[in-house]
């Protein structure tokens, strides 16, 4: 009888996974730190740039998941490891030295903030920290220091939160990763009163003071996307300067909306049947966001009337 040779483990006594690698390419982060340093909203950030979001991931199960990712066409995956893994977390840093010894790159990215902090943000959200147990919040907190302080050790990048908003920690993670964020959409859509404003709608425009192409037998077959429609609207009176200004007043606003973490707005613009003006006015207030650099996508809900 042949003598099993036993699997390679983990410090834990886990075995290590068998893991064919080839032909996987992933770049990945893993993402850990102090509870309440902000890991949730740094994974939100990562989520929101396009990375594959896993939270609370036992890291013996990390390798696995490279493997399944990187085969299934995603390129970036972030990780978030930590404490809540209990006896899991004592595998990290062989999780690290396995994946690296495959050649796979693993960047380490450590949220930590002061004990000040950590212990107001805990206040404030009435939660307990994972390891306090019976003990205070303070207790809890300097157990995961202990634990964590190998891994502080090796990360990369260290990110200290504690007097960061979470705007600023947005921006300060977005710069780790090394890209830009995404630019605030802007949808504007044309609509009929008749049929009820957008639901979703941040603004709305009301332009039912403007000449109603309806009242013309050769322009009411037709939409604000015809040439005729659209020069009959922005005829009359007001048109050009309610475009231009709505423009002027609107544009303020979205300039301070990306910085609170707002990824779209959307403006209706609404006359009766959302045919004829709205759709006219729609597409001029397309163009004068577009020209103050905003990305700017148009649509029509009642376009074809009902």
């Amino acid at each position: 009888m042949t003598d099993e040779v036993p699997p390679e483990t983990f410090p834990s006594g886990i075995p290590m996974p068998s893991l064919d690698m080839t032909g996987v390419e992933a770049e990945v982060i893993v993402l850990t730190g102090m509870s309440g340093a902000g890991r949730t909203k740094a994974a939100a950030v990562l989520a929101d740039l396009g990375w594959y979001v896993v939270d609370n991931l036992p890291p013996q199960l990390l390798g696995g998941l490279v493997t399944m990712i990187g085969r299934g066409g995603h390129t970036r995956l972030a990780a978030v490891v930590d404490v809540r893994g209990g006896d899991f977390f004592q595998d990290v840093e062989a999780v690290l030295d396995d994946l690296e010894a495959r050649g796979v790159p693993v960047r380490l990215v450590f949220l930590d903030a002061s004990d000040a902090a950590l212990v107001h943000r805990f206040e404030e959200a009435r939660r307990p920290h994972p390891l306090q147990g019976e003990g205070t919040l303070l207790e809890g907190i300097a157990r995961e220091r202990a634990a964590l302080s190998a891994v502080r050790e090796r990360a990369g990048e260290v990110v200290d939160t504690s007097r960061l908003n979470v705007h600023q920690l947005r921006d300060v993670i977005t710069g780790v990763v090394g890209e830009r964020d995404r630019p605030l959409q802007v949808n504007v859509q044309s609509f009929g009163f008749k049929n009820g404003a957008p639901e979703d709608a941040d603004f709305v425009a009301d332009v039912r003071f403007l000449q109603n192409p309806h009242w013309v037998p050769e322009l009411r077959p037709l939409t604000g996307l015809d040439p005729a429609v659209r020069d009959y609207v922005l005829s009359s009176d007001g048109a050009h300067e309610f475009v231009g200004g709505y423009a002027e007043v609107i544009g303020g606003v979205l300039d301070r909306y990306r910085a609170h973490d707002k990824h779209s707005v959307t403006i209706g613009v609404g006359c009766t049947g959302g045919k004829h003006r709205s759709v006219a006015i729609a597409e001029e207030l397309g163009i004068a966001l577009r020209d103050r650099g905003y990305q700017v996508r148009v649509t029509h809900r009642d376009r074809a009337g009902r």
